[in-house]
């Protein structure tokens, strides 16, 4: 059984006990703390799939938060040609790890 959340603006598949990193969308959680992503596009157990125009009613994936992450340092370098300008910036994106425990459909 595996569904299909949207969270933070990206769709994820997800399965029971898989780890995977969202995007920090909740500011007051903790870790080992419940989260639950209510935007569910698809559940597909066996041999039934339930497709949502856009979210699937009454479904929703229950899943833990593990720890906050931070992403991978991507560098920014502006510059314009013969005018002397230039400028580096980096940014390092918020993620949480969660742990998905139940999908319910």
């Amino acid at each position: 059984m595996y569904a299909i959340v949207e969270a933070g603006g990206k769709q994820h598949r997800v399965e029971v006990g898989q780890r995977l990193a969202v995007e920090r969308i909740w500011s007051d959680a903790a870790p080992g703390s419940e989260v639950v992503f209510e935007r569910v596009l698809m559940v597909r157990s066996d041999d039934q799939v339930k497709l949502g125009k856009p979210i699937v009613d009454g479904a929703r994936v229950r899943a833990t938060l593990i720890r906050p992450l931070r992403g991978d340092k991507v560098i920014v370098f502006k510059k314009k040609r013969r005018k002397g300008y230039r400028r580096t910036t980096g940014h390092r994106q918020n993620y949480f790890e969660v742990r998905i425990d139940a999908i319910e459909a």
